[in-house]
């Protein structure tokens, strides 16, 4: 599954966020752990706040944290706002169109694969990759 570089880089930062949910992460913190170009960076963070992720504290001891609880931000929601995401089972050789009388090799596994991604960016929240990371 590939992403566009935004949509990387918001699962990266909040991923990373989650780490500490509690705390202020400041852009420079984020810029120097997670080396995202600061420009980028930044557009990436006004979109998260946009988007209900996080929120932004101002001040000199401000930064960003979590606008709510991170059991209840998934993976597909992410990926969703920063790019959307087509849901739909493609032809996995790229035909618009899979004959279902016919349908190619490729058809069953692919199905069965496709389905097992979206049920587990759907259920999996940033709170399970925190607690996974925790364990190891």
């Amino acid at each position: 599954m590939n992403f566009n570089k935004s949509t990387e880089y918001a699962l990266r930062i909040l991923s990373y966020m989650s780490l500490n949910e509690c705390d202020i992460h400041t852009a420079d913190v984020l810029h120097n752990n997670l080396q995202i170009p600061k420009k980028y960076l930044q557009r990436i963070l006004t979109d998260l706040v946009r988007g209900n992720f996080i929120i932004s504290i101002r001040g000199r001891n401000g930064g960003f944290t979590f606008a709510r609880n991170i059991n209840t931000i998934t993976l597909s929601e992410i990926i969703n706002f920063s790019e959307g995401f087509d849901w739909e089972q493609k032809c996995f050789f790229g035909f618009k169109e899979c004959a279902l009388d016919q349908p190619c090799i490729m058809h069953g596994l692919w199905a069965e694969k496709h389905d097992a991604q979206v049920r587990m960016l759907n259920s999996t929240t940033l709170g399970d990759l925190k607690n996974r990371h925790t364990k190891t």
